[in-house]
């Protein structure tokens, strides 16, 4: 009987080893994932209002839907400078946008629907959680490589002005 006992116990003990080596080798296989590349699907200029001045020209790339607007820019490793995000909401309200998994620093420029510049935030921080508020109620959100609204010496009340391709 004692033979019996201990055979069953050596095939349980088979069975969970060949069990718990199975898991660990899933566990093993690397997933590939393709890189988020840009996308242009636009262009956009930003014009000084004081001087009528073209300030810009930018290959954008257009966020609409809820699933773009919630991702934005995430996931990427970085943005050429003559390159930018454009967020066109349905309704001019408050928005708050934050820098989750963002992998590099943004400038994000808050557009009112005449699109005439109303808010500005400068180098909002890679993966920082904290919300970044429009301040006023925009229809569109800019976002570009840190440091440009300050080279381009942006205003409150310059313009935009984009287009679709």
């Amino acid at each position: 009987m004692n033979r019996i006992k201990f055979f069953r116990l050596g095939v349980y003990f088979i069975v969970a080893f060949l069990t718990f080596i199975s898991c660990k080798e899933r566990t093993k296989k690397v997933v590939k994932t393709e890189p988020v590349v840009f996308k242009k699907e636009g262009q956009l200029r930003i014009i000084k209002q004081k001087v009528d001045t073209l300030i810009a020209t930018l290959d954008i790339e257009i966020a609409e839907t809820d699933y773009e607007t919630q991702t934005g820019l995430m996931y990427r490793e970085s943005m050429a400078d003559h390159q930018g995000m454009l967020f066109i909401f349905p309704d001019e309200r408050m928005h708050s946008f934050y820098m989750k998994n963002t992998e590099f620093p943004l400038d994000l420029i808050f557009v009112k629907s005449d699109s005439t510049i109303a808010s500005f935030h400068e180098n909002a921080e890679p993966y920082n959680e904290t919300g970044l508020s429009s301040q006023v109620p925009v229809k569109f959100v800019l976002e570009v490589n840190a440091g440009l609204a300050q080279k381009w010496l942006l205003e409150i009340g310059d313009k935009i002005h984009f287009k679709k391709d």
